[in-house]
């Protein structure tokens, strides 16, 4: 039995602890620790209600505006607060975009180098490398004269000995499997990436005023102007250019990410029977697409599948969702194994880890800054996998077909959407789902002007006079990474509990009271690993999930030091 820590995870945002077992060359056993605090829900009591957003998106510096939209939506649902058509729009166009640079970003600069080998590029031959790229794809960047350009870039770069993202790379691990022209293909479209994604998040500087942090979000609406002949709001002008960003994002994702994805998976097939996970699979559902307010107007559904019966989707609510502490660095009132409902959830830190910098996990109850989170008591996962699952069992019309089409290209049955490669797949299609989809809000936005309707918040319940002493709500938003949840209870004007659930750590979940397993460690059971000292296999199916730390615990004391390293104990 050999024993390794991976501490920290990296390409990842935030600081996560890895340990596992390996017993005859596979994961027999995992452990997922979060090691830093979340004090956030603490930092808003007693705030006002109308100003949580702006903290609460603080919560990570990349998918801030996630946490914007989830937290107006929680004070607006405790206030009764209906927003106007506009403001819906844009908030879908904001978070649309959030997904499709994000998952992008996701596939190259965070999970590509698990499968792509950099050193082997400088192998490649450019001419068969631009065979191969115009063989996929009609993208203009495709000759041989551009791949010897990146070729002779990389070259360059690793001569200076100066490597960066690439200095710690596995390079040559028995793993690897794409050929020299694959691996610059993949190179050269890591490095577009990097140009691209700062292309298109120009869309959030429209509508939100800036990125990371979007501004505009306000309790009742969005603080925006809108009107096409105006000089000062945003206008004709500024509504063409988001329009023109989102046929410049939709021809990226099609003619470069898209083929990308499919000519990797292809040389990964075996990672369809790895990393399978748990089974059951929740979405909060996202994108309303009507005023009415009700969880069947999203444009992606919500609903959960059980035990990965695809022919049975059931219900979501908010009551059945609980915490609890059995194994994190929190206390409760009442027990640490009792279940909290977040409208009655506790923050009360309470460290009984490991000392640092590297004792094991081995032999501690708790091990995570990390609740465990549980829907009607069962362990769920979360993100772009879940959505398009439950969004394939609802017969959605244009995932439904997607997933088939990609499932026929690699000629492999639906059960490979439950590993490891099913989670990449999965979040590719989505990304092409969405992108086009923007392209439908953008046109409703554009036509809902032009009839004169220009308003964007409804101002009604703004005095904090008018609410009444008490009252509280939640926020569902589908944030990239999965389903996001806030919850508030308001006494007195201000803010009297306030209370986090993020993607990454219904993922995350330690162990629970009944000692059942979270998302990511679930995933590692059963993963190969070749060579404990480089533990490629582990990273990409951790990757695979797009972890995000900072949104489950976001406090760091600098003066206990850090250090990176793998052990094998």
């Amino acid at each position: 039995m050999t024993r390794i820590v991976v501490d920290p995870i990296t390409r990842i945002e935030g600081h996560l602890r890895i340990e596992v077992e390996v017993a005859n060359g596979v994961v027999s056993d995992a452990w997922s620790s979060g090691t830093m605090f979340r004090g956030l829900e603490l930092i808003l009591k007693g705030r006002d209600p109308r100003d949580a957003w702006v903290f609460a998106q603080r919560a990570c510096g990349v998918c801030t505006t996630v946490h914007a939209l989830a937290s107006v939506r929680s004070v607006e649902n405790a206030l009764g607060l209906r927003i106007p058509r506009n403001a819906r729009i844009v908030r879908n166009l904001i978070a649309g975009t959030q997904y499709v640079q994000d998952h992008v970003i996701h596939f190259y600069h965070l999970h590509a180098l698990d499968w792509v080998d950099v050193v082997s590029a400088l192998k490649a031959d450019p001419a068969a490398t631009s065979t191969l790229a115009q063989s996929i794809s009609d993208h203009a960047l495709s000759s041989p004269a551009y791949f010897k350009g990146v070729k002779d870039k990389l070259s360059t770069f690793v001569a200076s000995g100066q490597l960066g993202p690439f200095a710690n790379g596995y390079w040559g691990h028995p793993a690897y499997k794409l050929p020299p022209e694959a691996n610059l293909m993949a190179v050269a479209h890591y490095l577009e990436a990097l140009d691209w994604q700062r292309e298109v998040i120009r869309i959030h500087a429209l509508l939100g005023a800036k990125n990371p942090h979007p501004q505009t979000y306000v309790v009742g609406g969005m603080a925006l102007a809108l009107d096409p002949n105006s000089t000062t709001a945003l206008n004709a002008r500024g509504l063409s250019e988001i329009g023109e960003l989102i046929k410049g994002a939709q021809a990226f994702v099609d003619e470069v990410y898209i083929p990308d994805v499919l000519a990797v998976a292809g040389f990964y097939k075996d990672w369809a029977g790895i990393g399978k996970g748990i089974g059951n699979y929740m979405s909060y559902g996202e994108f309303p697409e009507d005023d009415s307010g009700e969880p069947t107007a999203f444009y992606l559904p919500r609903g959960r599948i059980m035990a990965r019966d695809l022919g049975k989707l059931q219900a979501v609510v908010q009551d059945s969702v609980a915490e609890t502490v059995s194994h994190s660095y929190y206390t409760y009132d009442g027990g640490d194994a009792t279940p909290r409902h977040p409208f009655d959830g506790q923050t009360r830190p309470a460290y009984a880890g490991p000392k640092p910098p590297f004792e094991t996990l081995e032999g501690h109850d708790k091990y995570s800054w990390l609740k465990a989170p549980r829907y009607d008591d069962e362990p769920m996962e979360v993100g772009p996998l879940a959505r398009m699952l439950v969004a394939y069992a609802s017969g959605h019309a244009d995932v439904k077909p997607a997933v088939d089409g990609v499932l026929g290209k690699l000629g492999v049955g639906a059960d490979a959407l439950f590993s490891t490669l099913g989670r990449i797949g999965a979040r590719a299609i989505e990304t092409q789902v969405i992108v086009h989809r923007l392209g439908r809000w953008f046109s409703d936005l554009t036509a809902n002007l032009d009839t004169g309707d220009l308003a964007i918040a409804d101002g009604t319940k703004w005095d904090p006079a008018s609410w009444p002493a008490q009252a509280q709500g939640f926020g569902f938003e589908e944030a990239p990474r999965g389903s996001l949840g806030h919850w508030i209870k308001i006494k007195d004007q201000a803010i009297d509990n306030y209370q986090l659930v993020v993607p990454s750590t219904w993922n995350g979940s330690p162990r629970d009271a009944k000692g059942r397993r979270g998302a990511w460690e679930e995933a590692l059971i059963g993963t190969p690993v070749a060579d404990p000292a480089q533990p490629l296999e582990i990273l990409r199916t951790i990757h695979s999930f797009d972890p995000c730390m900072a949104c489950a615990v976001h406090v760091y004391d600098p003066a206990a030091g850090s250090s990176v390293q793998i052990r094998i104990v």
